[in-house]
C-alpha cells in the first residue's frame, strides 16, 4: 500500500500538517501510538498565543537563579539526578536567552506567532469547532506594583514593536472582572489578542475529523519502525505496512526515536507540565484565562473544569510522575479561588520539546530526501501548530512559504 505523505505524530503539528497536505492534493496517513491529542497537547493552558512573540527564556539574573536552586518553587522544579544530562542544553538556553541574542531570536519568532490566530481560524471553521473557543483574550494579575509596572513597560513595547493589543487594569477591574477571586492585587494585564480553547483535546479531536472528512486516514503505528525502502519510507502500522515519497517527523519530545536512527543529534531538551480540573465552590465563577504571574501558575475556565497548570518541570522524559509542583500550586491557588474537589483521578503529565535557541524545527532533513521534520515548539505548541503545518506543507508541495522559515531550518543544528 503505497501513500504520498506520511505524518508521524498526530499531536496539534501533525495534525494540521496532516490537513494541510492532504489539502494540497496529497495522499496522506497519519501515524501515531495513540488517539490523535492524546500525548503533549492534551495537556495546556488553552491558549492560542497571539501575544506570544517573546519566547520564554532562560532567567539571567544571578539573584532568580539563586532562588530557583533551593528548588521550591512553582514555576519550575528539577530532578537533581537529572541536571548532568541536561547542562550542556542548559546551558545554550541560558546563553540564547542574553539580551541581545533573545531580541533577536524573538524577531525571527514573531512571524509565526503573527499567524497563529488566522491559521487556526481557518481550521475551526472548517472543522466546526467554533463552540470550543472564546475570544476575550486572558489576563494576568500582579501582587506587587513592581511586577505590575515592568509588566506594563513590556506590554508597551510588544505593542509598538509587535502591534500586540493589550489592556491595563487596576485592582478594583480585577475584582469586578473576577468578583470571586480573593486577595489584594496591584494591578493586572489583559492581553486582547489571544483566543482560547475550552478542550484543547476536543479541538484537535475535531481537527483530525475535518482531515478525514478531505481524505485524509489515520492509523496507528510505531515511529520506530520508519526507514528507507528505495526511493521511498516505509514503515509499520497496525493495519500493515505503508510507504511514502515523503515522512513527516512531528513527534514533539519524542522526535529523537526517530532523527537519532538516522544520523542527527539534535539538541533537544524536554520541560515537563503537569494539570489538574477542579470543580468550583458553591456558585463561584471564573470568567478569565488567568495567571498568577508572581507564583507560576495558570487556572482556565475549560469545560471539564477549572484547570491548574504548573510551570516548567526539568526531568528525564520518561521519568515517572512528580507532581510537587502541582501540590504547591493547588495549596497557593485555593488562596485567591474558591477550588473544590478534583476532578481527575491522577495529575496529567506532558513533556514539552524544546531547542535551546527557543525556536522550533521546522524543513527538510539535510542529508535525507523526502524526510521533513516539525518539532520543538516548546510551550507555543497549540498555538502554532496550524502555522507550521501549512508553511511545511507549503515546502514540501514546492510552494513559497507563507512567511520565511529559513531561521528554522534543521541544518542549524544538523549540517
Amino acid at each position: 500500500m503505497t501513500k504520498d505523505a506520511i505524518v508521524l505524530g498526530a499531536g496539534i503539528v501533525g495534525v494540521s500538517t496532516a490537513i494541510h497536505l492532504q489539502r494540497r492534493g496529497r495522499q496522506v496517513t497519519l501515524v501515531d501510538r495513540k488517539a490523535p491529542g492524546k500525548e503533549t497537547s492534551f495537556g495546556n493552558a488553552g491558549l492560542i498565543q497571539r501575544e506570544g512573540v517573546v519566547p520564554y527564556g532562560f532567567p539571567q539574573q544571578i539573584g532568580l537563579l539563586l532562588r530557583y536552586a533551593f528548588n521550591n518553587r512553582i514555576d519550575a522544579h528539577y530532578h537533581l539526578r537529572a541536571l548532568p544530562g541536561q547542562i550542556a542544553f542548559l546551558a545554550r538556553y541560558w546563553w540564547n536567552s542574553n539580551t541581545k541574542r533573545h531580541e533577536m531570536i524573538s524577531r525571527a519568532y514573531a512571524p509565526l506567532i503573527e499567524h497563529s490566530i488566522s491559521e487556526h481560524n481557518d481550521l475551526i471553521e472548517a472543522s466546526h469547532a467554533e463552540e470550543l473557543i472564546r475570544k476575550n483574550g486572558w489576563m494576568e494579575i500582579f501582587r506587587t506594583d513592581e511586577k505590575r509596572d515592568a509588566e506594563f513597560a513590556e506590554a508597551e513595547r510588544l505593542n509598538r514593536e509587535f502591534g500586540v493589543a493589550y489592556e491595563a487594569l487596576t485592582g478594583t477591574d480585577i475584582a469586578t472582572m473576577e468578583p470571586h477571586i480573593n486577595g489584594r492585587f496591584s494591578g493586572g494585564l489583559r492581553w486582547r489578542d489571544p483566543w482560547s480553547v475550552l478542550d484543547p483535546h476536543g479541538l484537535i479531536a475535531a481537527y483530525r475529523n475535518y482531515f478525514e472528512s478531505i481524505g485524509g486516514r489515520f492509523v496507528t503505528g510505531d515511529a520506530a519502525s520508519l526507514g528507507r525502502s528505495g526511493s521511498h519510507w516505509k514503515m509499520v502500522t497496525s493495519e500493515g505496512s505503508i510507504e511514502a515519497e515523503d515522512a513527516v517527523v512531528a513527534l514533539g519530545p519524542w522526535a529523537d526515536l526517530v532523527t537519532k536512527r538516522l544520523g542527527y543529534a539534535f539538541p533537544l531538551g524536554v520541560k515537563r507540565g503537569y494539570h489538574m480540573h477542579y470543580a468550583a465552590e458553591g456558585n463561584a465563577i471564573l470568567n478569565n484565562w488567568t495567571l498568577d504571574a508572581e507564583r507560576g501558575y495558570f487556572l482556565a475556565p475549560m469545560n471539564r473544569g477549572i484547570r491548574l497548570t504548573t510551570g516548567a518541570e526539568f526531568a528525564l522524559r520518561d521519568a515517572p510522575k512528580t507532581p510537587i509542583q502541582l501540590d504547591r500550586a493547588e495549596a497557593v491557588a485555593r488562596t485567591v479561588f474558591p477550588l473544590g474537589e478534583r476532578l481527575d483521578p491522577e495529575p496529567w503529565m506532558g513533556a514539552r520539546p524544546c531547542t535551546p535557541d527557543m525556536m522550533p524545527i521546522i524543513g527538510k532533513a539535510p542529508r535525507h530526501n523526502g524526510l521533513w521534520f516539525a518539532f520543538g515548539h516548546a510551550h507555543h505548541g497549540l498555538t502554532l501548530g496550524p502555522v507550521t503545518g501549512r508553511v511545511l506543507a507549503e515546502l514540501i508541495t514546492g510552494e513559497k512559504p507563507l512567511i520565511d522559515i529559513s531561521a528554522y531550518a534543521p541544518d542549524r543544528f544538523a549540517p
